[in-house]
């Protein structure tokens, strides 16, 4: 059976779609409302970009499943309330167990075993949630059209095919990160991972240039995702990323949340190895032109924002706060604690930090009381926030990051420079990019010492090369602003493509 494709234009469009179109035999056809199940990875920066995807979905006309792990939804209502994912009569929220065992600690789960877990067992639940939703029986919901799955949830493309549905991946990585990923079967094969032993790690080889990797010019081993500085050829994290980015090859399009001008490059390089694949972001600012709508209360943090945040940086002058924050997964030892704490300290430099309550890897995260005392007049430390209003706020001067691809695109977003120490997976390749591609940023490559993160972060705030950084991340800014701007910004233009191409395509 065949749906009926009919290109549509749902920009201002906010309410259930229903089509007639006559076909070849004279008579008509009713077209649902098209039904969009968005299943993001069950982690944080996976979570976030997903929902931003299905809120632009939404108002653009589809109805909205939208599918979080058991853990991760109780985790939500916890930090936002028992009511925030009621969502609205076409954007609603389904559960999937995530195959692990149950835990009651707010906190990422180990992310190989979740990897692992994803993989092998969610399939089965997946489906049956899909025969739930389109079971007329029992729901009150139109038939499901397309999937929008993330790119490490490729299970997800078996279960479109048995229903004959496209399913886009969403890779919420850079692209640059992405493309990194796909060359690894090539660095196993070539014997450039895993490494022979311990030693590699420090004694050059991981500067090693590579040079055929398309699109990514001067690229060393260690600008490429941490996975393959593992010495175990049986390690899940470096089989992990290589199967599902080669599966990719088998989804309906891929999508990336950045911007042609950003990511050119590779983004031509991919498109010659992969089926369609659309650039459409910054998400962030195609979601902030949509009207005010029910849609703000539908949230994703796993932990409770702090919004004093916002007030007491509006007490502080522009440029004037360093935001430090390294991402929902992140972790370091007490010690790097403590030379982060007295780097900020000694450069005598006001500062937001965000400290998760699991920041410190098997500990908690305690610091000296006399470095309170030395910046209570100056520093703010807080759990969490909402980090894409902190990155607009005209006090941020700079940015302390992991380097995820949510941070750094929206920090491109915000045009604020940055202090890179990457942790692992693609934050490393996008480190790169940030420092030597696109200027934007430097990097702490001296192990993260008090002396290296006093000097960085001076120099970020009031030196010269802080003031080019930052020239550099507000001309960013305003090409993201174009790309996304309607109706002719490339971002804007491949949405619209995006939507009408593929999650309305016509499917055997």
């Amino acid at each position: 059976m065949k749906t009926i494709k009919h290109p549509i234009n749902f920009q201002l469009c906010c309410v259930p779609v229903y089509l007639v179109r006559n076909n070849n035999m004279g008579s008509t056809a009713i077209i649902e409302t098209p039904h969009a199940v968005c299943i993001p990875f069950p982690a944080q920066g996976h979570i976030n970009p997903m929902l931003k995807m299905a809120k632009i979905l939404h108002y653009r006309g589809f109805h909205i499943t939208f599918v979080n792990t058991e853990f991760n939804h109780k985790r939500i209502l916890k930090s936002r309330g028992p009511n925030s994912l009621d969502g609205l009569p076409s954007f609603r929220f389904e559960t999937i167990p995530d195959g692990l065992p149950e835990s009651h600690v707010e906190a990422t789960q180990d992310v190989p075993s979740l990897c692992d877990s994803t993989r092998k067992l969610c399939l089965a639940p997946f489906r049956n949630l899909l025969s739930k939703l389109n079971d007329k029986s029992s729901s009150n919901v139109p038939p499901v059209t397309c999937i929008v799955s993330d790119g490490i949830m490729s299970f997800t493309l078996d279960a479109a095919a048995e229903l004959g549905i496209p399913d886009v991946l969403f890779w919420t990585a850079s692209a640059c990160g992405f493309m990194a990923y796909v060359q690894y079967r090539r660095l196993i094969e070539m014997g450039l991972t895993p490494l022979k032993d311990a030693s590699y790690l420090t004694n050059g080889y991981l500067d090693t240039v590579i040079d055929w990797i398309p699109g990514m010019k001067g690229i060393r081993l260690r600008d490429l995702p941490s996975f393959i500085r593992t010495t175990d050829p049986n390690d899940i994290m470096l089989d992990f990323p290589m199967v599902e980015s080669e599966r990719a090859q088998k989804a309906s399009a891929l999508i990336f949340n950045t911007f042609d001008a950003l990511e050119h490059e590779v983004l031509d390089a991919l498109s010659s190895m992969f089926p369609p694949i659309y650039s459409i972001g910054p998400l962030q600012l195609l979601l902030n032109q949509i009207p005010a709508s029910d849609h703000k209360s539908i949230g994703s943090n796993l932990w409770k924002e702090e919004d004093g945040c916002l007030e007491w940086l509006d007490k502080k002058v522009a440029n004037s706060v360093v935001y430090v924050n390294f991402g929902s997964v992140a972790v370091m030892t007490s010690d790097q604690l403590i030379e982060f704490a007295w780097g900020l300290a000694n450069s005598n430099q006001t500062f937001l930090w965000i400290i998760r309550p699991d920041l410190v890897d098997g500990d908690s995260a305690v610091l000296p009381p006399e470095f309170l005392e030395e910046t209570k007049e100056r520093g703010l430390l807080a759990s969490w926030c909402p980090q894409e209003q902190v990155l607009s706020h005209p006090s941020i001067g700079g940015f302390l990051t992991h380097s995820g691809w949510n941070s750094t695109i929206e920090s491109v977003c915000g045009g604020v420079p940055i202090i890179s120490w990457p942790f692992f997976a693609e934050q490393q390749t996008n480190c790169r990019y940030s420092c030597n591609e696109w200027g934007i940023g430097m990097e702490i490559d001296g192990g993260g010492k008090r002396g290296e993160i006093e000097s960085l972060v001076r120099e970020l705030m009031v030196g010269e090369k802080g003031k080019e950084l930052k020239k550099k991340a507000v001309a960013w800014t305003k090409l993201a602003e174009e790309a996304t701007s309607r109706p002719t910004g490339s971002s804007y233009v491949n949405m619209d493509k995006m939507i009408n191409e593929v999650l309305l395509s016509e499917r055997d």
